[in-house]
């Protein structure tokens, strides 16, 4: 019982000191703009086979550099058939950071600091034969049960964070 005991409060702990760890971010393509993604791209309806655009699309020239927008875990790289090459990060505040249509992938498991490399701007998955650009979107396991809207697919908004606030935020 003592060892359970332990083990919930040790988890309580990396529950809480992740939620406070700052949370300083950077655009992810480098050298990016705000005229190079859509203000109102986030949560657009009707978006393709995913129904609803989760995130937004930074365009930039093939090969572009991407780079980690936060300091996190690599929790995944490699490809999957929609996002073609991607990323999946694990940042501060338990978020979630999903890099995907990647031309390269160089990150891998493990950590990665806020500015680093990770791969390049591509057309990779369904995004094939689209001019070349990083989908980014940033979700949380947390849900913010007062983001839910009655649109389509409205209840999946609690766990995800509209991505151009931050990005204005770091182009400015």
């Amino acid at each position: 019982m003592k060892k359970r005991k332990k083990i919930f409060w040790f988890l309580i702990v990396i529950l809480i000191a992740g939620l406070l760890i700052p949370e300083k971010f950077s655009m992810p393509v480098e050298g990016a703009k705000k005229s190079d993604y859509n203000q109102k791209s986030f949560w657009y309806y009707p978006w393709g086979r995913s129904g609803t655009h989760k995130g937004v699309d930074i365009f930039a020239k093939k090969g572009t550099n991407l780079n980690a927008s936060v300091s996190g875990i690599i929790l995944y790289s490699g490809t999957i058939e929609m996002g073609g090459n991607v990323v999946l990060l694990l940042g501060p505040k338990w978020r979630f950071h999903y890099f995907a249509h990647m031309e390269t992938v160089t990150a891998s498991f493990g950590w990665v600091s806020r500015g680093s490399k990770i791969g390049t701007v591509g057309d990779s998955g369904n995004a094939k034969g689209k001019p070349p650009h990083l989908h980014y979107s940033i979700a949380t396991p947390l849900p913010h049960f007062w983001k839910i809207t009655k649109e389509p697919q409205g209840w999946k908004k609690m766990f995800y964070l509209n991505p151009i606030v931050y990005l204005n935020e770091a182009s400015s």
